[in-house]
Order: structure tokens, then sequence, then C-alpha cells
């Protein structure tokens, strides 16, 4: 399966998601791709496989992944302080891809209901997901 972690800013989630599903998910393809050299970078060198930065690089990685994991703002236009663009957004959404999508709440997108958590616990519980996924469970 292709994995593909998307992320912008510093990279920071990104990081931690990448070293996370490596560890959970060693024989799977992951792929990064960020939205700025800064956090493609740090996404490499946490143990993706490969790397790449910008919006086409969405694009184009959007299509032939099987699992896409970041920030619930990579499905957002003008999220992440305005590094994600309508397109990587619409990429992100009618991707055939499974979606994992990491509550954050800032750049004044909040989600209601889900209650505050440390960003270390929604990285494994994000990563535990892409392990289930991986192994065929949908639940």
């Amino acid at each position: 399966m292709k994995i593909l972690v998307i992320d912008g800013q510093g990279g920071g989630l990104g990081r931690q998601l990448v070293a996370a599903i490596a560890a959970a998910c060693p024989e799977e393809e992951l792929v990064a791709v960020g939205t700025n050299s800064l956090a493609a970078s740090a996404m490499l060198k946490a143990g993706a496989r490969r790397a790449a930065t910008g919006g086409n690089a969405v694009v184009v990685n959007c299509r032939t992944a099987d699992i896409i994991v970041g920030p619930i703002g990579i499905v957002i236009a003008d999220a992440l302080m305005g590094e994600i663009t309508p397109e990587m957004a619409m990429a992100v959404c009618q991707s055939t891809a499974r979606r994992v999508l990491v509550p954050m709440n800032h750049c004044d997108n909040y989600i209601v209901g889900v209650p505050e958590q440390p960003i270390a616990q929604l990285v494994q519980a994000a990563a535990q997901k892409v392990r289930q996924l991986c192994s065929g469970d949908c639940a």
C-alpha cells in the first residue's frame, strides 16, 4: 500500500506521523509531501521513503495513494495559514484513498465534539488506524 503523509508549516506533525507510521507499518510504501521544503525535509528525515514539495506534488501523489494522512486542514482550502490551495484540498477529497485526518483546532478551523488531546496521543491513534487499514480492517 502507498501511504501518503501531507503536512505544511514546519512539518512537526508530519514528522511525528511519519515516524509512528513507519514503526507501525514498516513494510508499506511511505511517501511524504510537504507544502514547503522545511516540512518535506522533516518528514524525509523521520523515515519517509520519498518526499516531495508543493501543491502539484500533493495533486499527483493523491492520485496513486491508498491512504492519505495529515492534519484535517489538508481538506480545507486556504488552511494551514494559506498553504493548502483549493486544488490541493480538492485532490485530497477526490482521491480514492482512505483518509486519516488528525483533528487540529487552529488557523480558524475548530473541530467540535472531539475532546482536546495531546499531539502524541493523536499521532498514535492515527498510526493505529493506518495499521488497521493496511491489514484490511475497515472498522
